[in-house]
């Protein structure tokens, strides 16, 4: 938004949402009938348009790649959820101009028509009507709009970005595109005045004008240092590095894409070509190692397009398997086979909490492959990758997240562990603290709890954290050896208060169900009215009990000065992480020097809540 929104701020069909994609219907039903005219004009627009939407998602992607920009980084910061909000309609100015030019095509004797294929003459004028008029009208356009009336009112909406993603280029209000536009159809008419219009031309100066933008919008350096050494290419072509110091300066570097408009008029910045140098050679922004990790695996095949650097607007609302997905499946099934094969664990983002710097890792994995015993060493080599690879760049906590620290897979991390009994890195797999998220949703005066999934590792410690506390704790197990095991853990005062069921039936009088188990909508009748199931199952419950509570899984809200999040962790919501993530930043910030691995330890519980609501995380 604007400092000061002014006339015409808002697209035409701001308000129509995803429907705007309607106004390309005209085009698609004129090409699909047959009703093209000559130059099969809407077949082109729409070709056109399908081009732009893909170089712009190659753009996307490629500068959300850490191990493509790590090293050439230009700002430290990242982004957040405001950013990518805000940028969310970048696409206008592609529907905008394609409705423009086809008014100027289609307008009453212009002669704005039978265009050849090619004018080799008119690629020239196009390149020089756009260095000469277009460049030296956008620059004094560009200086009248940074003047305080016309900021507030329009340029200070792409302004708000100070760090900028290759899409943000197009970021502008309604009025600003429309003065762009005017200016930006100069080499388009002027080279049809010349003589040298074709097809061909509409393809170059648009899909090149893109391309430039989302280089100069890129918050990493990539041009060669060969190539911007040539003599005078600094002053012909700019640099991710010379746009940025526009954003971050304001009043600095107002050219379009040729830096000589700035050097002509005294706007150029004098150290521009100093922190090129720094940017290029990995000066700038430092690639450091992180704090923390966080260890996260892919869930269903779909999860794929959740990734950051996959769909923006998608991976930044809590993923759902929505339907204009499903056609994408059977691209997922290739990919996904690479990465078994040739995978490795990646950077999928990287945050700041306070003083640390935090990332998320995804191993190559995805949730029907914990399910098959075969695949338990390969997942293995991958997570223990990561740990060494973290250990290695002095990383000071890992947490495992799902899957990752499943107890048949590599008990809760203690594999690693008595792998590398020298680790420097901590290992941690959170669950400490997942057990307090679980435990402090159940009412303090209760008497009784069922409790499914009893004898998994946390349910485990949610018997003996309340049985030690005089609650009765039914435990729904069929397997007598390692009920009888857990209850020889408790002291003996308590453990009468451990009771082995092998029905679901007898938990039927019971209000608090603790279900660690899949609970099939079957099942959960057997429950009483109005009771409450407290979950810590994946996938969460089916809510078919409409006179019963469902609790949400463990999930905390992070301290408020948690930087640069700009996706969210799965089914989480904005600003929320699952408990296990939580429990490693706490280990973090707490700088806990033990491993959180296998058992989950019932005596520390009331301490990691604690140490977790001290640095301000929030039960959700």
């Amino acid at each position: 938004m604007a400092l000061r929104p002014g006339p015409a701020y808002k697209f035409p069909w701001e308000d129509m949402g995803s429907f705007k994609y309607l106004l390309f219907v005209p085009f698609v039903a004129t090409a699909a009938l047959g009703l093209d005219d000559a130059d099969n004009w809407a077949y082109h627009m729409l070709v056109i348009a399908a081009i732009r939407y893909v170089h712009a998602q190659f753009w996307i992607s490629l500068s959300r790649i850490h191990a493509v920009t790590q090293h050439t980084k230009i700002q430290a910061k990242g982004i957040d959820y405001k950013q990518v909000d805000r940028e969310d309609h970048w696409d206008d100015y592609i529907i905008l101009q394609a409705i423009i030019m086809t008014l100027v095509h289609k307008m009453p004797y212009l002669g704005y028509n039978d265009f050849p294929q090619y004018n080799a003459m008119g690629m020239w004028q196009l390149l020089l009507l756009h260095a000469g008029p277009t460049e030296f009208i956008y620059y004094w356009l560009h200086r009248a709009l940074h003047h305080h009336t016309l900021y507030s009112w329009y340029h200070s909406h792409h302004h708000a970005s100070f760090v900028t993603e290759p899409i943000t280029g197009s970021v502008h209000p309604f009025m600003e595109h429309i003065m762009y536009t005017a200016n930006f159809a100069i080499p388009l008419v002027g080279t049809w005045a010349f003589g040298g219009a074709s097809v061909a031309m509409f393809y170059a100066y648009l899909i090149g004008f893109d391309l430039l933008n989302n280089i100069g919008h890129c918050n990493f350096e990539f041009m060669p240092q060969w190539f911007m050494s040539i003599p005078g290419m600094k002053y012909l072509i700019y640099t991710p590095t010379y746009h940025s110091l526009h954003h971050s300066k304001v009043h600095v570097n107002f050219c379009l894409f040729m830096p000589i408009y700035d050097v002509a008029y005294g706007t150029n910045d004098p150290s521009s070509d100093e922190l090129y140098r720094k940017a290029i050679n990995g000066e700038a922004a430092p690639n450091k190692a992180p704090d923390v990790v966080f260890v996260a695996h892919g869930t269903e095949l779909l999860s794929l397009f959740h990734l950051p650097f996959a769909l923006r607007s998608f991976s930044s609302k809590p993923f759902k398997s929505v339907w204009w997905l499903q056609p994408f499946l059977p691209l997922c099934i290739p990919f996904v086979a690479l990465l078994r094969i040739f995978g490795k664990p990646f950077t999928a983002d990287r945050h700041r909490l306070l003083h640390l710097n935090t990332a998320t890792w995804v191993t190559p994995a995805w949730g029907f492959q914990f399910f098959i015993k075969s695949e338990f060493n390969h997942i293995n080599r991958q997570i223990e990758r990561a740990i060494l690879q973290a250990d290695a760049t002095g990383t000071k906590v890992i947490g495992l997240g799902a899957l990752n620290k499943n107890e048949a897979l590599n008990g809760g991390g203690q594999l690693f562990v008595d792998k590398h009994p020298n680790l420097r890195v901590r290992v941690v797999h959170g669950n400490t603290l997942t057990a307090a998220a679980i435990l402090k949703k159940i009412p303090a005066d209760v008497k009784e709890i069922f409790l499914t999934g009893s004898t998994s590792k946390l349910g485990r410690a949610i018997a003996l954290y309340l049985s030690a506390r005089g609650v009765r704790v039914v435990m729904y197990t069929t397997a007598r050896d390692r009920f009888e095991k857990i209850r020889a853990e408790a002291k003996e005062e308590h453990r009468e208060l451990l009771v082995q069921a092998t029905t679901l039936e007898e938990g039927s009088g019971i209000k608090d169900w603790v279900v660690g188990k899949f609970c099939s909508a079957r099942d959960q009748v057997k429950a009483p009215k109005h009771a409450t199931f407290h979950q810590f199952v994946v996938p969460p419950l089916e809510e078919s009990r409409r006179d019963c509570a469902y609790t949400d899984l463990p999930a905390f809200k992070l301290p408020k000065e948690a930087k640069d999040f700009r996706s969210c962790e799965m089914t989480m919501e904005r600003g929320h992480v699952h408990a296990c993530h939580a429990g490693a930043l706490v280990h973090a910030l707490e700088g806990w020097t033990c491993n959180e691995v296998g058992a989950i330890d019932h005596t520390k519980i009331d301490a990691t809540w604690d140490a977790a609501t001290k640095h301000g995380f929030a039960l959700v």
